[in-house]
């Protein structure tokens, strides 16, 4: 049986499933036995209230916990991890005291990890662990899943530096953008595979949740939401109920808005197939146009909704209609192209499901 080890610091059983959780639900339907490996946890975490305490984490730190037949879970718990100091001085000073993080215990994950055939690594500080498994195991195969643009994420500059340096000694680096191509385009082993996406979820039937007429304009997220952009648009179109969902703090208030807070994903799609606009409105950031390719824009896209989203992510899509951030013609003129557009026209082509790219990785 084949074996392969997910590095990432998502928790198995989380409510708000990413792509590694699809990826390793992939792999075990395709008869690999599945590691869940839980990183970026320590005790300081826990002392600021990282979100994944709600879990039982304590309680399953250091243990392997069978999820299922064939599907492991281990959650690293170390007693610090890398955080940025805010300083370059002691951000410097700390580096060398940091790298002791890649040798802390790992008790009954480390047979396992000795048995791997194949290694997904997340963009996060399991990345410090490339070297220590290499020695654990040589003959495996190591795959880097690029899911977020490290230098925009405000670690710690010894994870982007680190990233830099093993890169070129990964068997693959698979990224979900253009735009990591382009920054990566100095690396032969670098390859562009979307997103996937759970097309069986989107396949069944299901009722309507909206109720009263539309356009029902719609937005699925967490982090950089453009709030100015929400404020304008909901005071230009009125008439127009728009739904939100997501943690994103303090949001506007009007009565054309629905806020329905973090759902487990099976909630959201009857939501995602029966709106009519999706909107895919961030914030800039420096590195922010890696989201031309998001999750996201592959679910928007397969439930064939035009998308408004800010100029900066401008790409080859044509059912994207762009607006100026702060500019209320602008927004004004991309949601009604997004509410005129064809979308029958929308192509579903392109879009993965999770179980094609691990079909890519096992070869």
């Amino acid at each position: 049986m084949k074996r392969v080890v997910f590095v990432t610091s998502h928790y198995v059983d989380a409510d708000r499933k990413a792509g590694f959780h699809w990826l390793a639900e992939a792999f075990w339907r395709a008869g690999w036995q599945v590691l869940f490996f839980t990183e970026s946890l320590s005790w300081l975490s826990l002392l600021r209230r990282d979100p994944r305490s709600k879990y039982p984490v304590v309680r399953e730190a250091g243990r392997l916990r069978q999820v299922r037949e064939r599907f492991d879970s281990y959650v690293w718990l170390t007693p610090f991890h890398p955080v940025h100091l805010r300083s370059g001085v002691l951000n410097r000073l700390s580096g060398p005291f940091l790298k002791l993080y890649a040798k802390f215990p790992m008790r009954e994950a480390e047979p396992e990890i000795a048995q791997a055939d194949l290694f997904v690594f997340d963009s996060d500080h399991g990345l410090l662990l490339f070297d220590r498994f290499k020695k654990l195991n040589p003959r495996a195969r190591f795959i880097y899943r690029v899911s977020d643009n490290i230098p925009m994420l405000g670690h710690h500059p010894l994870l982007a530096a680190h990233e830099e340096k093993i890169l070129p000694r990964f068997d693959l680096v698979s990224v979900p953008s253009a735009f990591f191509c382009e920054r990566f385009r100095h690396r032969s082993n670098v390859v562009l595979q979307y997103h996937g996406l759970q097309k069986v979820l989107f396949d069944q039937p299901c009722a309507n949740p909206f109720l009263g007429s539309g356009p029902h304009v719609l937005y699925v997220g967490k982090n950089f939401f453009d709030s100015d952009f929400l404020t304008r648009a909901l005071r230009l179109f009125p008439d127009w109920p728009f739904h939100v969902f997501g943690d994103l703090g303090v949001l506007p208030t009007a009565p054309n808005l629905t806020a329905y807070g973090e759902r487990p994903f099976a909630e959201l799609v009857p939501y995602l197939k029966h709106a009519d606009i999706g909107l895919q409105t961030l914030r800039y950031y420096p590195g922010a146009e890696c989201f031309t390719d998001s999750l996201k824009m592959h679910q928007y896209t397969y439930c064939r909704l035009p998308i408004v989203a800010p100029a900066f992510l401008k790409n080859a899509r044509s059912h994207v209609c762009y607006y100026e951030p702060g500019d209320d013609d602008s927004i004004r003129q991309a949601l009604l192209a997004a509410h005129g557009f064809d979308r029958a026209s929308i192509s579903t082509d392109s879009v993965l499901t999770w179980d094609d790219i691990a079909a890519k990785w096992a070869e």
